[in-house]
């Protein structure tokens, strides 16, 4: 056995986000925010970005705060999936 490693499973990235549409069957758009450091005025600015979720069981509602974990490729938008109501 020299010489192989052992491969360490990928953490998979986590955000928290706000649900602005659920629409859609079995998915979800979640507004995510973040603060950003502006270089020359040294102030935070807020950021804000859409992603579109997979909800397997279509249970989140508008204005609920929800966990998305990292996945593959679920369909053209779709790279995130709910893992929890937050």
């Amino acid at each position: 056995m020299r010489g192989k490693r052992m491969a360490r499973p990928k953490t998979r990235r986590t955000i928290v986000g706000v649900v602005k549409s659920n629409g859609m069957q079995k998915s979800v758009v979640v507004q995510i925010e973040r603060l950003e450091l502006h270089r020359k005025y040294k102030k935070y600015i807020k950021k804000r970005s859409k992603v579109y979720a997979h909800d397997e069981r279509d249970e989140c509602q508008v204005g609920d705060r929800v966990l998305l974990m990292e996945t593959r490729p679920l369909s053209k938008l779709k790279r995130w999936r709910v893992v929890k109501k937050a």
